[in-house]
C-alpha cells in the first residue's frame, strides 16, 4: 500500500513539474518565433570575416536556431503528435525560405537551409524527449 502512495505522489510532482514546464515555454515559445522570424526574413546584410566564421556557418546557426524551436515548441505543447509538430515546424521552415526569395530583400531561398531546419528541429524534439525521460 505504500509503495502505491509513493508512486501516486511521484506522479503527481512529475505532471505539476511538466505543466509548469509548459507554461513558461507557452510564454517564451511567441516570443522566441517572432524574433526568428524577424531574423530569418530582415533584410540581408553584407558578411564580415570574422575569426570564427567558416563555410557553412549559416547552416550551423540553422540547425541550432531550429533545434531551439524545436524545442520550445514541443515543451509548450507536450501532447501534440509527432506528425502534427514535424508539418508546422517544416511548414515554417519552407514559408520562411520562400519569403526570403520573394521579398528581394537580399536573401535567397536554399534548400540545404530547409534540410538544416528540418535536422534542427528533429535534434530539438530529440533533446526534449532525452531530458524528458531522464529527468522525469
Amino acid at each position: 500500500m505504500e509503495q502505491i502512495s509513493q508512486n501516486y505522489f511521484l506522479q503527481k510532482i512529475t505532471k505539476r513539474s511538466l505543466d509548469k514546464i509548459s507554461k513558461i515555454f507557452s510564454k517564451i515559445l511567441p516570443i522566441y518565433w517572432a524574433f526568428l522570424t524577424y531574423m530569418l526574413l530582415k533584410p540581408g546584410e553584407e558578411n564580415h570575416e570574422y575569426w570564427f566564421m567558416f563555410s557553412g556557418i549559416d547552416k550551423v546557426l540553422h540547425v541550432s536556431i531550429f533545434a531551439a524551436l524545436g524545442f520550445s515548441f514541443i515543451a509548450a505543447f507536450p501532447k501534440i503528435k509527432f506528425f502534427y509538430f514535424f508539418q508546422i515546424i517544416l511548414i515554417y521552415g519552407f514559408l520562411t525560405e520562400i519569403l526570403q526569395e520573394e521579398m528581394g530583400l537580399g536573401r535567397s531561398m536554399e534548400t540545404l537551409d530547409i534540410v538544416a531546419d528540418t535536422v534542427g528541429c528533429l535534434i530539438g524534439y530529440s533533446v526534449y524527449k532525452l531530458f524528458i525521460r531522464r529527468f522525469f
